[in-house]
């Protein structure tokens, strides 16, 4: 197995303004399932294929157990790598195509044969061997694609995407078998994806990047509860954290017509950074619907029915001062649409964030 660990690692492309990855720090343990998570354009990608060899490393260094990977060739680093795209020959069966690295390296056929059987019985494709990768569905073709990774017995799985070529419940069903198969495995994993949910849901911990900066490096909960700016806030959640900048009263933050208490101490924090506006931050699930005149005053646009629980879209004040707001109800939402109701924070904390760089304010 491995410990890795990036160090001031940055990546530019050629022609490029700004670095794709930039000084990015990371110190991976042994067997840890790791999440890279950000939008489009965010580094993830590049910084995954900096590991494997794929993309140059400008600066810093990578070090896989202590060993500096700067002028390693991928084939040296003992990484085994899952694309998007699956990459599987189309001419081979699915039995050659998980041997095909293992005889390239000039490993004996019983030798070949034993970790591909081993394999397919661990993925459920032993019925499926002989099989061409056309005959085969999506989510058995990603586990081909998974096969081939685990028969190499790397000391570093890169997995990049892997999922998004699948439909919904497959990405479900697929991504449970890929952590607990990671939990079975003990096999150090770097994963890239653009789904906050894959990556909360699958990681031990999450690297959030944006810009090619790393914004945070935290277990799923600690993003989820304390996350360290409003950006972070924003992309960990479905839906998102409600973030709205406004002004600060006596009492606490006007918002629209209406004023949302805060604590007092969490007022006493912004007085003494010399704040007069803040963002603060709601989860969904932390505002309760009341009537109209309970809380904040606002209308309702969508009403999201999923059946355990109802997410209900509203907008507060009009025009370009208009605020959108999302609560979350249990079982059936008791608003319509056009219905004035009442929003008030339930149980959980408020969130507040300087508005200008987006840092946390207080714990």
């Amino acid at each position: 197995m491995a410990t890795i660990d990036y160090k001031q690692a940055s990546c530019i492309y050629e022609g490029a303004g700004t670095l794709a990855v930039d000084n990015l720090d990371l110190q991976i343990e042994d067997g840890e399932f790791i999440v890279l998570v950000g939008p489009s354009g965010s580094g993830k990608s590049t910084a995954l294929r900096m590991l494997a060899g794929l993309e140059d490393i400008d600066s810093g260094n990578i070090a896989i157990n202590g060993k500096d990977m700067l002028g390693v060739a991928p084939k040296d680093r003992d990484i085994a790598m899952v694309f998007q795209n699956y990459a599987l020959y189309p001419n081979k069966t699915v039995g050659e195509n998980m041997g095909f690295a293992l005889k390239m390296r000039g490993i004996s056929v019983e030798e070949r044969k034993k970790r591909v059987a081993e394999a397919a019985k661990m993925l459920d494709l032993t019925d499926y061997l002989d099989r061409k990768p056309a005959k085969l569905s999506g989510g058995q073709r990603q586990r081909v694609a998974m096969g081939r990774a685990i028969v190499r017995e790397p000391q570093v799985f890169c997995m990049d995407e892997p999922l998004s070529n699948l439909d919904a419940k497959l990405r479900v069903q697929t991504r449970t078998q890929i952590a607990a198969l990671q939990r079975r495995l003990g096999t150090t994993t770097v994963y890239v994806t653009h789904d906050q949910v894959e990556a909360m849901t699958m990681g031990d911990r999450v690297a959030v990047l944006k810009n090619g900066v790393l914004q945070q490096f935290s277990s799923p909960t600690e993003l989820y509860d304390k996350p360290v700016n409003a950006f972070v806030a924003g992309f960990i959640g479905s839906p998102a954290m409600n973030l709205i900048t406004a002004p600060v009263t006596a009492d606490g933050v006007q918002i629209g017509p209406s004023v949302l208490r805060i604590e007092r101490d969490q007022l006493t924090e912004i007085a003494q950074l010399g704040l007069d506006t803040v963002t603060v931050g709601i989860r969904p699930e932390q505002l309760e619907l009341g009537s109209d005149g309970d809380g904040i005053r606002a209308v309702v646009d969508l009403v999201e029915e999923l059946g355990s629980e109802s997410y209900v879209y509203t907008h507060v004040g009009t025009g370009h001062d208009a605020l959108s707001l999302v609560a979350r109800a249990p079982g059936r939402a008791p608003a319509r649409l056009a219905d004035t109701v009442g929003l008030r924070p339930g149980t959980g904390p408020v969130h507040l964030f300087h508005p200008v760089t987006g840092d946390r304010i207080g714990n």
